[in-house]
């Protein structure tokens, strides 16, 4: 690795890092998009919701230490700009040290998750059972999920988002066919979707794993051990990682809190629920290709301490960014109801979801400046800032969910509009200090 340098950011810059990023992305929305079709083939929503209930639950216990992923990109970025080839070895050895231990920890506490996790989510009986096999299979995913956190989010900071395309391919793919024989081949419901995301997890971080080392082979670099214990390293890198722990948490509890509402409204509302944010994920995970250019592109700007390409990368990729968040409203809007009547058979299930449509379409053009602003500041690794605007805006939803409940769903909606709007200002206020730091 040679000296850190950046090139001044354009457009054909944002779009070779983000385009590979938006096709692998394509894929990782269908899992649940299949795993909700697939199980809709039953005319019962009770699996649709136990699906969703599982899902939800390793939403917030896999979300919670996505700063693998956030934390690996940003720091990954910084040594890129600042050419010290060591450290971009040593940054995902740790990662992926912290990956094992995390994992280890989660199977070892699986009782006392589960038990916490489906007293806090009420749903009716059936759903609740179904949705306790899922986590007794899926618990065991644990070290192979965060482990791939770790690479995806190296790769990203690399600037090799091919790479990534590649990894989170071979993740989807393998899951999608995985789940397609276990259910609708074996018949094994619930259970076979838990084993299909389980296996493909472990094969994919094996993938990962020799990409990574193929990488280090290539440009001849080595993970030295004294490096990757080095304490002042450490220090920063669970600094960075509690942080963004943090907010992660404060992030999933609105969204846990989301779908424990709706659930206590009904088992239909919460399929319905389960439907549309199915188109919420889909377009989170297309204008994430443009937060992750922002991740690496301001990480290499900050590292090589070159304000003029920080503040380019900011301004190109917010502008493509929302552009991709028109195009996806739009298409939700033209293709909605016939989405809603591939992911569901039950008649009941797509009234309801059809009544919310426009929620969930309008959802890429309430969240798009808020996922932007997330990703420069995990790129320039502002992990305390970060930490602060979520708690914020966290409280602020709480209030707003109490204040619309007598609007019912259709409040519970608008309070996580509020939600995106206070992310949006309480990181907005820290910008101008982040472009001073440069």
């Amino acid at each position: 690795m040679g000296k850190g340098a950046t090139v001044f950011p354009g457009h054909r810059s944002v779009l070779r890092i983000a385009l590979p990023v938006m096709l692998s992305n394509v894929s990782t929305p269908l899992i649940g998009v299949v795993d909700t079709a697939i199980v809709g083939r039953i005319p019962d929503p009770v699996y649709i919701g136990a699906v969703a209930l599982g899902a939800l639950v390793f939403t917030f216990v896999f979300w919670a230490f996505g700063f693998l992923r956030m934390g690996t990109t940003g720091l990954t970025a910084q040594a890129l700009g600042a050419g010290d080839g060591e450290e971009l070895a040593a940054g995902l050895g740790r990662a992926l040290l912290i990956a094992a231990v995390v994992g280890g920890v989660l199977i070892a506490l699986q009782w006392p998750i589960r038990e916490m996790a489906f007293g806090l989510i009420e749903g009716s009986e059936r759903v609740e059972a179904l949705a306790r096999r899922y986590f007794d299979i899926r618990i065991w995913a644990a070290p192979a999920t965060l482990a791939n956190y770790a690479l995806l989010g190296w790769f990203i900071g690399l600037g090799r988002t091919d790479i990534g395309l590649v990894l989170q391919l071979v993740l989807n793919i393998a899951n999608i066919a995985l789940d397609a024989w276990f259910v609708l081949g074996l018949g094994l419901d619930v259970r076979g979707v838990a084993m299909g995301t389980l296996f493909a997890e472990y094969f994919a971080a094996l993938v990962g794993l020799a990409m990574a080392i193929r990488h280090f082979r290539l440009h001849g670099v080595q993970m030295r051990l004294a490096r990757l214990l080095l304490a002042d390293r450490l220090r920063r890198t669970l600094a960075v990682n509690r942080d963004i722990m943090i907010r992660s948490l404060a992030l999933i509890v609105v969204f846990v809190w989301f779908m424990a509402e709706g659930a206590r409204r009904g088992d239909v509302t919460l399929a319905a629920n389960a439907v549309l944010m199915q188109f919420v994920s889909m377009s989170a995970y297309f204008l994430d290709g443009l937060a992750f250019a922002a991740e690496a592109m301001v990480g290499r700007a900050l590292g090589a301490r070159d304000r003029a390409a920080l503040t380019a990368s900011a301004r190109l990729t917010t502008i493509w960014a929302a552009a991709v968040a028109c195009l996806v409203s739009a298409t939700y809007f033209v293709l909605g109801p016939w989405i809603i009547d591939l992911l569901t058979a039950d008649p009941a299930t797509r009234e309801a979801a059809r009544a919310y449509l426009p929620w969930a379409a309008l959802a890429p053009l309430a969240g798009v400046w808020a996922f932007q602003l997330d990703g420069i500041f995990i790129g320039a690794t502002r992990s305390v800032e970060m930490r602060k605007a979520m708690l914020v805006s966290l409280l602020v939803f709480i209030v707003a969910w109490w204040l619309l409940r007598p609007w019912g769903n259709h409040g519970l909606w608008a309070a996580l509009y509020v939600n995106y709007l206070a992310r949006t200002l309480a990181l907005g206020r820290y910008y101008p200090a982040l472009v001073r730091s440069a």
